[in-house]
């Protein structure tokens, strides 16, 4: 707690210049009658102001510059006008009233949204979100560091989440919920702007790319409840929405960052509407030598959006991203390594390498006032290699061939939804039908590399590689349908049921050594394999809300879960990992109860209770090799499991409980908290009966607080993850450093930033008492065994806006 005492000991700089107001008043175009239970606000900002009941509205004490004003009124489209602000205004603003209920329910979304509210609408973007665990983050009213997209600072409101912390810039998001494993966010579904972005969505549903917070507008999150939706990932769906161009013709945007240990960013987009088209490009920079030697990387980013509306009812958008990145890995250590100097590498030779691209094509079409249909149709076409020596840690590097693992990803899918909103008996209900295709073609080869230091990625033998060599292919058909059904204006009830066909088949071969005490080869099997898994079947869930009164909910929802296997569970050679070679695919449910909602516009909460339920778990149980007698990770259906806990979070504005709400001084606490005891139940083996399940924290706690003063904002904030174990066997320690604990550890982050019209500027310190720590213990790559996370590191950034 000595970190969190601290933390109050740190007070926000303060800016003075001068300000001005904007008044006016708001009607109605039809009537001309003023509008009452209208809002105004400046995007971006958090000045906002409630319409008086004459129609009049004030906003007060804003400094100099260029905004985009908004108003949103009931039954009313949004309204946006862009102002200079060099002296006191006076509007007169004028709404047109909406059409239909679509339209209503889009303008409501898009209040939320800009106002910088949490959570998603009960429908939303072609998603019902009725009785649902969701939470959104608005990258526009955080104070963090976006050049290194600081996972642990953007995901802090976020409840019950276990992060992962791998590599200085952010280039891979590492995080698990609920009390699943982070490895490269594979429990979730992984989307951006809807559409699938992971490697293999049914074969291999690791993300190596995480789109840069910079160029985003949002992150969206529906719990296990999404499974009936976005399909069978025990954890949820993660959405990353990217910005759209500005209303003008063109918006220049230049973002400059500089950091410890040789970080430099550099972010350029340029966007805006020109007649019928909306477009947003941007290029994404990244270059540094990181926290531990052997750790430099070479980052590119590019992507852009082309939206274009043939008409009010068709609009179609075209998105194609491109990354690619080089890292050189500095390996893992083991604990008597890591407790002499955590900045040390025992590896020189170990490289990684990512091409990733992605295209996708999206069209919406309005059928009539109450129905629409939006198509989605997404590819894939990329490719990883991992370099190095696979040995682990108390193992020294005698410079022979590396290995090398080539897996090359290429699958297409779309997405068919259909939404549309009826009545009876005066209740508006609303139904979602879904259907998806999806066909994934994965490559991966394993073999030697040289034995040279650079980042030569060619194997030695690339017509008979060494390991293995396979095809992955897979296809996978599924239907869904989810239906809100308003019993009165409180209460709801959402049933959804989903239909999945999943093939699964790997085509390859793979090397059997024996070697003698000596290391050398004796004997050597070349194994072909031919598999085919086939399976279909039929889940459902079901989802229940009391609304008590406009700002207070209780919801319930409980819904089945399905994970296919992977295909690096099918095969892959490693020294410090075996596969079992029955393994089987996991089948569960979850089950939420929650309470949220405000309290008079200053207070924001919410509390769930959840049960998570796994049969045939799939993990990691310690094994000792009966000839050399070293240890290993042994992957299998290790047990049953449940994981229970508790989520919880606040937020509250402290000047409106003094009389301050319409001040210029802004100042907001959080806290997010959660419990999970997670657990091996209903197996024979006693090695883990009962045991703690691996990689799940019991506590979680991320509390902070961001003062803001008319554009200059600070935030402090403190994050704990408790003691949790690496493998089922909850081993605490071993030679390698591939299984034990992991070590409670404490982080502060402090982040500045200060606007004056086009200029913005940005200071973090991250890690701000220097924490010795490690998130994670590898088998592979980037290891093996403890990763050590960064130290203390300054950055900075100026973004230049026009």
């Amino acid at each position: 707690m000595r970190q969190l005492f601290y933390t109050m000991l740190f007070l926000p700089l303060m800016t003075w210049g001068q300000t001005f107001n904007i008044s006016g008043k708001i009607a109605f175009r039809q009537s001309n009658e003023p509008i009452t239970n209208g809002i105004i606000a400046l995007q971006g900002t958090k000045f906002q102001s409630q319409v008086q009941p004459n129609g009049n509205f004030t906003l007060t004490a804003i400094p100099q510059g260029k905004y985009v004003l908004i108003a949103f009124a009931e039954n009313a489209k949004t309204y946006f006008q862009e102002i200079e602000l060099n002296k006191d205004l006076f509007l007169n603003i004028v709404l047109e009233s909406f059409e239909n209920e679509i339209e209503a329910i889009t303008v409501q979304a898009e209040k939320e949204r800009l106002l910088g509210l949490t959570r998603l609408q009960n429908v939303e973007n072609f998603g019902i979100y009725e009785s649902k665990k969701n939470e959104v983050i608005e990258i526009g009213n955080l104070t963090a560091n976006f050049a290194t997209n600081n996972a642990r600072q953007i995901f802090s409101r976020i409840t019950g989440l276990n992060i992962w912390e791998s590599d200085q810039a952010g280039l891979q998001l590492g995080i698990g919920g609920r009390g699943l494993n982070p490895n490269r966010t594979s429990n979730f579904n992984v989307r951006q702007n809807g559409y699938d972005i992971s490697a293999d969505a049914l074969g291999y549903p690791e993300s190596y790319y995480t789109p840069p917070v910079e160029a985003l507008e949002r992150i969206e999150i529906v719990r296990g409840a999404a499974s009936l939706q976005y399909g069978t990932q025990f954890g949820g769906m993660l959405n990353f929405k990217f910005k759209r161009g500005s209303e003008k013709k063109i918006e220049l945007t230049s973002r400059q960052s500089v950091g410890s240990w040789g970080f430099w960013s550099a972010f350029n987009s340029a966007g805006g509407t020109i007649g019928k088209l909306n477009y947003y490009a941007y290029y994404l920079y990244k270059t540094g030598k990181g926290y531990r030697p052997n750790s430099a990387f070479n980052y590119h980013n590019f992507y852009t959006s082309l939206e274009y509306a043939f008409s009010k009812k068709f609009s179609a958008t075209w998105q194609f991203t491109k990354m690619q990145y080089l890292a050189q890995q500095p390996g893992g250590l083991t604990d008597k390594n890591f407790e002499e100097n955590p900045r040390q590498s025992l590896r020189e030779r170990n490289w990684f390498c990512v091409d990733w691209n992605l295209l996708a094509l999206l069209f919406t079409y309005k059928l009539n006032d109450n129905s629409q249909i939006n198509i989605r149709n997404f590819g894939l076409l990329a490719q990883r290699l991992a370099l190095g020596n696979l040995e682990r840690a108390n193992v020294a590097d005698f410079g022979k061939e590396r290995t090398l693992i080539a897996g090359k990803f290429q699958n297409f899918g779309s997405e068919i939804r259909f939404l549309h909103h009826y009545k009876v008996s005066n209740q508006k209900h609303t139904i979602l039908l879904g259907a998806r295709i999806y066909q994934g073609n994965s490559t991966a080869q394993q073999g030697f590399g040289t034995n040279s230091s650079d980042a030569n990625f060619t194997f030695l033998n690339p017509d008979d590689v060494e390991d293995s060599n396979y095809r992955f292919p897979n296809t996978n058909y599924s239907f869904f349908a989810e239906n809100i059904f308003q019993i009165n204006d409180k209460w709801s009830i959402t049933p959804g049921i989903r239909y999945e066909n999943i093939q699964t088949f790997a085509e390859g071969y793979y090397k059997r050594y024996v070697k003698d005490g000596a290391g050398n080869i004796i004997v050597q099997d070349k194994i072909s394999e031919n598999l085919a898994r086939k399976r279909g079947f039929v889940f459902a869930g079901v989802g229940v809300s009391y609304k008590m009164k406009p700002q207070a909910e209780i919801y319930a929802n409980f819904s089945q879960n399905y994970r296919a296997i992977n295909f690096t569970d099918l095969r892959i050679n490693n020294p410090n990992l075996r596969i079992d070679a029955n393994i089987q695919d996991e089948k569960g449910f979850t089950a939420d109860v929650g309470l949220r909602g405000k309290s008079y516009d200053f207070f924001n909460y919410e509390i769930t209770l959840f049960y998570l339920s796994y049969k045939g778990k799939i993990g990691q149980v310690l094994r000792t090799d009966s000839v050399l007698f070293n240890d290993y990770r042994f992957r299998t259906n290790v047990s049953d499991a449940r994981n229970i806990g508790v989520e919880a979070f606040g937020e509250i504005s402290l000047l409106p409980l003094v009389g301050k709400e319409n001040s210029a001084w802004k100042w907001a606490i959080f806290g997010n908290f959660a419990f999970i005891d997670a657990r091996y139940v209903h197996t024979q083996e006693s090695s883990i009966r009962n045991r703690k399940v691996e990689m799940v924290p019991p506590i979680t706690l991320r509390v902070g607080n961001t003062l803001q003063y008319k554009n200059f904002s600070t935030t402090l904030q403190y994050a704990y993850t408790a003691e949790h174990f690496s493998d089922a066997t909850n081993t605490r320690r071993t030679a390698s450093a591939i299984e034990g604990i992991i070590p409670a550890y404490s982080v502060v982050d402090l982040s500045f930033s200060y606007t004056w019209r086009f200029l913005r500027a940005e200071f973090s310190v991250n890690n701000l008492l220097n924490e010795k720590y490690f998130t994670r213990r590898a088998e592979g790559y980037p290891g093996p065994g403890i990763i050590p996370a960064d130290g203390r590191g300054f950055y900075g950034t100026l973004q230049v806006k026009w």
